[in-house]
């Protein structure tokens, strides 16, 4: 994985002067809970040693200029160039991830002037790690701090997932932003969505002998599709049908009857993949803070297959890794992040890795899919300045 260019050191070549300071916010690995964000649910992820770094300077005009280092014509870093009054919702390409935020930080009534933000990044694209959200959690934390705004971490994360939904267009739950800005090493961070109420759960597998996976597909997923939409609409539909604000309102001790209300095979479908994913998470934290992070395996095996038959955001090339993974002594791997491609996540044994990545690799040479990427993670700190 390329390591990033040190985003100051890249700002002062583009900018022509060193920035006032750089910011760094990481991606993040969903452990379980997936698509419940956005049905005021619980969620249960970590921050990954994977970031987003801004480095950035104020102006002395109405101006916002943004480059990143992922992006160049003929070797040369471009610079997006807008004036601050003439953001909107609407604006397409990569900087709309970062003059959303700009945006959206305007929008609380924050008083911005011009800014320049050079942008660098390894967090893997399209690999379901919330690269987007590490990016506009890098912009907002540097807006915060250059201006001075008085807000907290917990609206800081509201401003983001702004930026996302209304700016880019993209309907994401609150949990990627959370995650980036509150996450803390060693940790996963359990996450009421509704109240956006955190706490802290001890994830460190290393001292029990432990690790965690992360392989990436390489199949590239695009959120903003209408397979997403239509899912996001469905969940509507079944808590309108139940008579609840959304679907976390319904127990998971109570889905079987609560199944039997809802009229529309697929809709009850989607309904029990977001219901039973509830009691997932509560079961995962519960045996992460009574020290049985083992027991997790299974239960991540069962979400994977409940996001493979039920809500249907599964493809080929992940289910060939969590098949392959079992096969070879994980104790449990299920696919993570937006579906349709994107990364899966395999707890195992740490004298296990070896033998289920070969086992991975074999598996995708026989299917005749691309050479995945796996790495291993630890639960890391949230989002910092650097300098």
């Amino acid at each position: 994985m390329r390591a990033p260019t040190h985003s100051a050191e890249a700002f002062t070549t583009v900018f022509g002067h060193p920035p006032k300071g750089t910011w760094s916010a990481p991606g993040r690995v969903n452990l379980i809970g997936e698509f419940t964000d956005y049905n005021d649910g619980f969620v249960l992820p970590f921050a990954l040693p994977f970031a987003a770094q801004a480095s950035a300077s104020l102006r002395e005009d109405l101006t916002v200029r943004v480059a990143s280092a992922q992006r160049s014509e003929a070797g040369k870093i471009t610079i997006v160039e807008v004036e601050l009054g003439s953001l909107a919702p609407g604006m397409i390409g990569w900087s709309s991830y970062v003059l959303g935020v700009v945006w959206a930080l305007r929008e609380t009534g924050a008083e911005l002037g011009g800014i320049e933000l050079l942008i660098d990044s390894d967090v893997p694209s399209g690999a379901g790690l919330s690269s987007s959200a590490a990016l506009e959690c890098s912009v907002a934390l540097a807006l915060r701090d250059l201006y001075d705004i008085s807000i907290s971490l917990r609206d800081l994360a509201c401003v983001a997932q702004r930026a996302e939904n209304e700016y880019v267009g993209v309907p994401t739950g609150i949990m990627d932003q959370t995650a980036s800005l509150r996450c803390q090493a060693g940790n996963a961070l359990f996450v009421d969505t509704r109240s956006l109420a955190v706490r802290q759960v001890p994830f460190d597998l290393k001292a029990v002998g432990l690790t965690l996976l992360v392989i990436n597909t390489g199949v590239k997923h695009a959120l903003g599709n209408s397979a997403y939409a239509d899912r996001r609409r469905d969940c509507l539909h079944a808590a309108a049908e139940l008579g609840v604000a959304a679907l976390r309102d319904i127990p998971p001790e109570d889905i079987d009857s609560a199944l039997a209300r809802l009229s529309d095979e697929v809709v009850r479908r989607r309904a029990r993949h977001i219901i039973s994913e509830q009691g997932r998470v509560l079961e995962v934290v519960q045996l992460l803070e009574t020290a049985r992070p083992a027991q997790v395996g299974p239960v991540l095996t069962e979400g994977h297959r409940s996001l493979r038959d039920d809500f249907e955001v599964s493809c080929a090339e992940l289910d060939t890794v969590v098949e392959a993974s079992l096969a070879a002594g994980a104790l449990g791997a299920r696919m993570t992040g937006g579906g349709f491609g994107g990364s899966v996540v395999v707890l195992l044994g740490s004298d296990a890795v070896g033998p289920v990545t070969l086992s991975v690799l074999a598996a995708f040479a026989t299917s005749r899919f691309a050479r995945p990427e796996v790495f291993e993670v630890v639960a890391s700190d949230g989002a910092s300045r650097l300098a």
